[in-house]
């Protein structure tokens, strides 16, 4: 068979449908500030690399030295704190989630609770954290996800989140 990219190109399209599955949408930061309300300096998502809706999202978190956190925590070793990284977790979580909600304008994603949460390699400036999510669960009002952060190819962070969607209050809207 011809390799030419106009041949490709031709038998590709003359594929089936349901043969290709959508290519993932992908994200910056100011369509993130869209969809989530946090902002600097608790906005933990840099990038949306892979969105696949109702089903998975992969995000990034470019680590610099200049993050407020690293000031204290610890000065002479700086590791990003284990919390901050489960907060970029759920921080992806949301943003997946409340795609799905009509008036999200109205709305926020809060922790409802953190399972089998498990460290595994400490975050430190210069790392690129790549956070993974995909849904366990999710109706309207509520969600259950499974979350890693990887740095490179380790996982450096693990665990099921659960959130809910409340109402935001009138004066934050």
């Amino acid at each position: 068979m011809d390799e030419t990219p106009n041949s490709i190109a031709t038998a590709e399209a003359a594929a089936p449908a349901e043969a290709t599955a959508p290519a993932p949408l992908t994200l910056d930061i100011q369509q993130i500030m869209r969809i989530i309300p946090h902002r600097f300096p608790f906005l933990l998502l840099d990038r949306i690399t892979e969105l696949h809706r109702k089903k998975r999202i992969v995000a990034i978190k470019n680590v610099t030295i200049n993050e407020p956190f690293f000031q204290g925590h610890f000065p002479q070793y700086p590791i990003m704190p284990g919390v901050l990284v489960v907060e970029a977790m759920a921080q992806a979580g949301a943003l997946l989630l409340l795609m799905e909600i009509e008036d999200r304008a109205n709305k926020i994603m809060v922790f409802t609770g953190i399972e089998r949460a498990k460290f595994r390699k400490p975050v430190t400036p210069g790392d690129q954290l790549r956070i993974e999510v995909d849904v366990l669960a999710f109706r309207r009002t509520a969600g259950k996800i499974s979350c890693g952060a990887y740095v490179g190819d380790k996982l450096a962070c693990e665990a099921v989140l659960t959130c809910q969607v409340v109402d935001r209050p009138a004066e934050a809207q």
